[in-house]
């Protein structure tokens, strides 16, 4: 913020209403989407976890019709259903696996499916006002990081209050059951959550979405060497359809028709 000179204009610009307007809203919707991410995190295997993480896609393209108006060509709008239907042969392939290793089927569905497709909706809304706050507001992306980190850790310890993570804090302090390499994700959270900002004001909520697709080829490939697990049939078959979805997605947006 210092080297681009926001930093400046902040003395002088920056107001509580402007930030919470900007700001506010998404950070909420984010923290609330993290805490149901973490529920996720624990009942899907990573590779699932992330091919469903990416419906947010579909959400993002909604959302952005809704509040900024944005289209989608006919080819896109058909390469999220094919995410979609990605999305529903994971779920079916998922319950299934769980249903014959575990005495309760249900808890994969309303552990693990659910919280991640709610957290989808979430993150596709909280990408649109983003999108909107930083070009149609035109507020700082930089500014916005630090406003969305600050107001979002304050509704994630206001929560923590009556939660069980809270309790486990004050009983143990927060920085119980850490180590060395809980910094790594810690950090690259960090880091990505400032190319996150930046990626959605000058691209846009939906092709952010598309690029964070292609690590899904990097958590098939970690996942099969750290916990030996190959991907399910249904995973195979469903990561086609989503890197087809996201060729078509790039390779067709939507133009305006041109008057005669």
């Amino acid at each position: 913020m210092a080297k681009d000179g926001t930093l400046k204009r902040l003395y002088k610009e920056w107001t509580l209403i402007d930030s919470l307007t900007a700001s506010g809203l998404p950070a909420a919707i984010y923290a609330l989407q993290n805490s149901l991410l973490q529920i996720s995190y624990k009942n899907l295997d990573s590779l699932t976890f992330s091919m469903l993480n990416q419906t947010k896609l579909f959400f993002t393209a909604l959302f952005t019709y809704i509040i900024l108006g944005q289209r989608q060509s006919i080819q896109q709008i058909g390469a999220l259903f094919l995410l979609i239907i990605a999305a529903i042969l994971l779920s079916i392939g998922e319950g299934s696996s769980k249903a014959s290793s575990t005495d309760s089927p249900d808890e994969i569905l309303f552990y693990g499916i659910v919280p991640v497709l709610v957290a989808s909706v979430l993150s596709g809304l909280a990408s649109a006002l983003c999108q909107w706050a930083t070009q149609v507001k035109k507020h700082a992306s930089y500014l916005m990081t630090v406003e969305m980190s600050v107001i979002g850790s304050l509704c994630l310890l206001a929560s923590a209050h009556k939660s069980p993570d809270g309790t486990a804090i004050r009983q143990h302090g927060f920085f119980y059951g850490w180590t060395p390499l809980t910094l790594i994700p810690v950090t690259m959270n960090a880091v990505g959550g400032i190319l996150v900002g930046l990626v959605t004001s000058y691209a846009g909520g939906v092709r952010k979405g598309f690029v964070v697709v292609s690590a899904l080829l990097v958590t098939a490939l970690l996942q099969f060497v750290f916990d030996g697990k190959p991907p399910s049939p249904y995973c195979l078959v469903a990561f086609p359809l989503v890197i087809t979805s996201i060729s078509i997605y790039q390779k067709y947006p939507y133009r305006l028709k041109k008057k005669d």
